[in-house]
């Protein structure tokens, strides 16, 4: 059971990716952390967007941006694997594409995160360390964390 992936910046997106995107981020973020918040946030235009298919639906997905765009380094956020298929552990296949995604769509290695608190030890097994203390952001816990590359 493989993931079939796409990269596409924001303009390329068709109206039913978009859609899709959209309802995966709220069914995730927004009903089951049971966090209101405003999703649509104005960085969608900036990101390059990493839909990953499973027989032809959007079951995982992140946005990639560049240095500058968010953080210092280039950065990904919205990480997300649909609730039903986590037991497939496809957020680490979704992690690797989207490291090597901004290899080669920004060339650039060093990555900063806004992470969940919990996710923390999933961060790490990417190589990313932990570069500041908890934060709330949308009432959920935060970290910072970088994964560096020399």
């Amino acid at each position: 059971m493989e993931l079939l992936f796409k990269t596409k910046p924001f303009d390329q997106l068709s109206t039913t990716e978009l859609y899709n995107i959209l309802n995966l981020r709220n069914e995730v973020f927004v009903l089951e952390q049971n966090c209101v918040y405003l999703d649509t946030d104005f960085k969608d235009q900036k990101a390059v967007h990493v839909l990953g298919y499973y027989n032809e639906e959007l079951v995982a997905y992140c946005r990639l941006f560049k240095a500058g765009d968010y953080f210092e380094n280039a950065s990904l956020g919205r990480v997300i694997v649909a609730q039903k298929h986590r037991d497939k552990k496809w957020g680490n296949n979704l992690m690797v594409e989207a490291i090597s995604q901004i290899q080669s769509h920004f060339n650039q290695k060093n990555i900063t995160i806004s992470a969940q608190l919990y996710l923390q030890k999933f961060y790490e097994s990417h190589g990313f360390v932990t570069t500041s203390e908890s934060y709330l952001e949308d009432d959920i816990p935060h970290i910072e964390m970088k994964r560096i590359v020399n």
